[in-house]
């Protein structure tokens, strides 16, 4: 039996194509030593192509849980592929002249090709926000799924949307000279981009860094389905997992932690402040969401198992 029947082939296609993609991308790093803005210039579109092929994989899957507005959903993701191929050319295109592809104003052309992507991403945005809408109808049984394909694709909408915050010259953003004079909008905040980064993610060390809510919030459409797998296979050994209720209930909880995390960050990265060195305001803060996670979780197993149970059993009743 075809497990992906009803996902859409042409992002389960073109998810392959960045996987493929990613391989050329980390060959690059290894043959080119070219850096670009601080960092190696192949690692921008390693990143791009990584993170489009989880998107692609993941929407394909969730096109397979629609029942109504597949044909809607199946032209949007058709549109959305296309803005992904445009961008993608326009990022690799740029890394062949040496040029930074996001909020380079430097030439005319630079310009353009960040007009064109700044278009793409819009609508990218856009067409994501109707596929959430229609999964947000997709009649999932399982209450754990349910909650976790609503809440992960809400949340990552979010973090899509946080990009915009990078698009515009942030608070006390040190005026860029040089080559590349003409940059509106960064990923840093309080120092400019290029500076000390943390390995592999190149995120900031010395200053604010809106990359990080933009990705946290992202992956929660990947991270939350797969902690209902991992809920599934931990209640094979552990009997208070195996209520249905338990588990959505998790779920939920962790949503709720995961939206909690990306507001977090987001507030920490516009303070101008690194990831890695929180002040005492963001520790307290952490803890603070750390301990309601914590609390939440305690409340859930402390309930009889038996209540939890009882409720499953009344739903498949009802069912049948």
């Amino acid at each position: 039996m075809d497990r992906t029947a009803g996902w859409h082939r042409p992002m389960l296609r073109f998810a392959g194509f960045m996987a493929v993609c990613s391989v050329g991308c980390v060959i690059g790093l290894v043959v080119d030593d070219r850096v670009l803005l601080g960092a190696p210039i192949w690692m921008k579109p390693l990143k791009f192509a990584i993170s489009m092929a989880l998107y692609c994989v993941t929407w394909s899957w969730m096109h397979g849980l629609l029942t109504r507005g597949r044909r809607t959903a199946y032209w949007v993701g058709n549109g959305i592929l296309a803005c992904m191929v445009v961008e993608s050319v326009v990022i690799v295109g740029q890394v062949a002249r040496g040029r930074p592809s996001h909020f380079n104003n430097s030439t005319p052309l630079d310009a353009t090709l960040w007009s064109v992507m700044a278009v793409t991403i819009v609508t990218l945005w856009v067409g994501t926000l109707v596929l959430t809408a229609l999964v947000m109808r997709a009649p999932i049984a399982d209450p754990a799924s349910r909650w976790a394909v609503r809440l992960g694709a809400a949340i990552s909408l979010v973090g899509l949307g946080l990009g915009a915050l990078m698009t515009t010259p942030p608070r006390a953003q040190p005026h860029r000279v040089g080559e590349f004079d003409r940059m509106i909008g960064a990923h840093s905040v309080g120092v400019s981009d290029g500076g000390p980064g943390m390995p592999l993610t190149g995120w900031s060390t010395t200053g604010g860094d809106l990359r990080i809510p933009h990705f946290v919030g992202m992956h929660a459409l990947q991270a939350l389905p797969l902690l209902v797998m991992l809920l599934g296979v931990l209640a094979t050994r552990v009997a208070r997992l195996r209520p249905l209720e338990v588990r959505a209930k998790l779920v939920i909880i962790a949503a709720s932690g995961y939206a909690g995390l990306v507001a977090l960050v987001t507030w920490q990265a516009l303070r101008g402040q690194p990831l890695i060195h929180p002040d005492t305001y963001t520790a307290t803060a952490a803890i603070a969401l750390a301990l309601a996670v914590l609390g939440a979780t305690g409340l859930v197993f402390g309930r009889p198992a038996t209540e939890d149970q009882a409720r499953d059993d009344a739903r498949a009743e009802v069912s049948a």
